[in-house]
């Protein structure tokens, strides 16, 4: 039960964090997809931290500082594939 919580609430935080480092002029960015772009980016940052530490090419979740790294990648993907 925290799990989830937890989940929901640092994958909203980390998508509003990239909002405000990728999308600041974009104000129709929905709360549901902030949220898809945190969790998202928590996978994607894990798996960029397993590459650069020499893991190999396993995805899991990432703590706070690679889910906002991930987020940011996410969104600018994002916003980058909505402006086509």
């Amino acid at each position: 039960m925290w799990l989830i919580l937890y989940i929901i609430l640092l994958g909203m935080f980390a998508g509003w964090i990239a909002k405000l480092l990728v999308a600041r002029q974009r104000d129709d960015l929905s709360w549901g997809e902030l949220l898809l772009a945190g969790v998202a980016g928590s996978f994607v940052g894990g798996l960029i931290g397993n590459l650069v530490s020499g893991n190999g090419f396993r995805i899991h979740p990432s703590g706070l500082v690679g889910t906002v790294i991930g987020a940011v990648i996410v969104l600018w993907i994002y916003t980058a594939a909505i402006k086509k």
